[in-house]
């Protein structure tokens, strides 16, 4: 542990000034939720992408939303094999614990894990094809996508027709999941598909109706 260092000064002087400007007039909401405990309404599962900004973009305030981060925004297939799984333990925790009412799968425009799929699937990445690329391992789940984008020429295009099927593959995994199946049969829960152009913060709903994108 000798290798951990203390916080980079940036970051120090930032919390500092948060601390002493902008918490003090939420004392009373910061107290609420340690001594209530936090009761989230929806999840998020969006891009690590540090651009897309969650709660700024809903307008909620700390305690409002349970955001799940990853690679791409991806849902892995429901793999109930005694291993690690963050995503599907982050899913089970929101639907079986918090009791959210939605579920809302997030992507973005210009997704830098979105276009390694695309280089690793055309070959031009051949160090995610490695067994021990975690980014390649992980960017499998988005594969099934690919073969539906695959014919675009555009590469602009293609980028974004990937970001938008892999929303829909997530939503398509999360329906794996028991207990998510579960609580969309009984009307409890409800999962929506969001993508976000990051140049102006336009919103495109996914209607699964007719797998088709449309301006919110």
């Amino acid at each position: 542990m000798h290798r951990v260092n203390s916080l980079p000064s940036y970051l120090l002087e930032r919390y500092k000034d948060w601390k002493d400007s902008t918490f003090p007039e939420n004392r009373d909401w910061f107290r609420k939720l340690a001594d209530e405990g936090q009761h989230p309404r929806a999840m998020v599962i969006a891009c690590c992408d540090s651009r897309v900004a969650i709660n700024s973009v809903f307008g909620q305030r700390t305690g409002e939303l349970f955001v799940h981060r990853n690679i791409a925004n991806l849902v892995p297939p429901y793999t109930p094999d005694g291993n690690h799984h963050g995503t599907g333990a982050a899913v089970e925790f929101a639907v079986k614990h918090l009791k959210v009412e939605h579920i809302l799968v997030m992507g973005h425009s210009n997704c830098g894990g979105v276009a390694g799929c695309i280089s690793m699937c055309e070959g031009h990445a051949p160090e995610f094809d490695e067994d021990e690329s975690l980014i390649g391992r992980w960017l499998d789940v988005l594969r099934p996508g690919f073969a539906t984008v695959a014919d675009i020429k555009n590469p602009q295009d293609r980028q974004t027709a990937l970001e938008k099927e892999g929303i829909h593959v997530s939503l398509e995994n999360l329906l794996g999941y028991p207990f998510v199946k579960a609580a969309v049969d009984a009307e409890t829960l409800s999962l929506h598909g969001l993508w976000a152009d990051i140049a102006d913060m336009d919103l495109e709903t996914f209607d699964g109706r007719i797998r088709h994108f449309a301006p919110t």
